[in-house]
């Protein structure tokens, strides 16, 4: 009934189109977005058509004969349209099983959309993996904003923020990401975790030419001095800072506080969802307890992450 088709470059425009239309996807299951660390995965990226109608892809890569659903993005799965019914999705996932086994595949590894970057319900595929015995590996904590239903920022989070006020902080929309990147990101990640970004600065000059609608940026000064800063990533229904940093005496200047108010309450309010991240400690599975009660003190709740792991065979 289904008929399963590895991306190639002839599918680029329809890829795309498909993405631009679906009910769970976003701009990193663009072609141009996750193409940009090509060299580093081996694409497996996979088309459901029935007949010659497209019905779902998968953005994926292969590693040592496992699929993961994909490996350089934050979050992915099955993407289908707003049509597309639960009995659909169960014979998706059937097709692809055997379209997988039959390719020597053994394990397909998904990390499920968060349900705030749907466009419509869409857990269609959380339903069928569990009914095919699907083991759910690990599961993310996401601190959220509703812009909907908000809860109040707490007194001190309010003073905090009205430091930055009489510090006569400014936030500024630019083009330009590498003060913030240089003066700021790079030595806060390398101070604090030996780290580096995980887009390098030319990558993401170039994923904003691609995607300027998506990919936001704004400095924070202070005396003409950068001080703070975030790139955003901006979907139909959530705005993200994939990158947030401030200088060392940003508690003192209320820099970060000041930043993300402004972002919740101003620049970003005509989006459903503000996503202020996970909080892990170190080993990923542990709560960092102080950054989840800094979060918590925005207004932010918990919205989870899924990941799965299916056998095949």
């Amino acid at each position: 009934m289904y008929r399963i088709e590895k991306y190639n470059t002839t599918h680029y425009s329809l890829w795309n189109d498909f993405i631009a239309d679906s009910k769970n996807g976003t701009f990193l299951f663009q072609r141009d977005f996750m193409e940009y660390h090509s060299d580093r995965f081996n694409d497996y990226s996979l088309l459901v058509f029935q007949e010659d109608k497209l019905m779902a892809v998968l953005p994926a890569n292969v590693d040592n004969g496992v699929v993961y659903s994909h490996q350089g993005l934050t979050y992915g799965g099955l993407i289908y349209t707003p049509k597309t019914k639960q009995l659909a999705v169960t014979e998706i996932f059937n097709s692809l099983i055997t379209y997988l086994k039959n390719d020597g595949i053994n394990r397909l590894y998904l990390k499920q959309v968060p349900a705030i970057y749907h466009k419509y319900p869409a857990q269609e595929a959380e339903f069928t993996l569990f009914n095919l015995g699907a083991k759910l590996v690990r599961r993310d904590g996401i601190s959220v904003y509703d812009q909907e239903n908000p809860l109040p920022f707490t007194k001190k989070r309010k003073e905090a923020i009205r430091r930055g006020e009489k510090n006569r902080l400014t936030i500024v929309e630019e083009p330009e990401f590498g003060l913030f990147w240089d003066k700021v990101l790079i030595p806060n990640l390398e101070r604090k975790h030996e780290a580096r970004p995980v887009h390098t600065l030319e990558e993401i000059k170039i994923l904003y030419s691609k995607f300027p609608q998506n990919i936001r940026h704004f400095n924070v000064y202070h005396n003409g001095e950068i001080v703070a800063g975030t790139t955003m990533f901006v979907t139909d229904t959530v705005a993200k800072p994939q990158y947030i940093s401030a200088t060392p005496d940003k508690n003192e200047l209320g820099s970060i506080d000041y930043l993300y108010s402004q972002l919740i309450t101003t620049l970003f309010k005509d989006k459903r969802y503000f996503d202020l991240g996970p909080s892990f400690g170190d080993d990923r599975k542990t709560i960092n307890e102080g950054v989840l009660f800094w979060k918590e003190s925005f207004g932010a709740r918990i919205v989870v992450q899924d990941f799965y792991e299916l056998e095949i065979g």
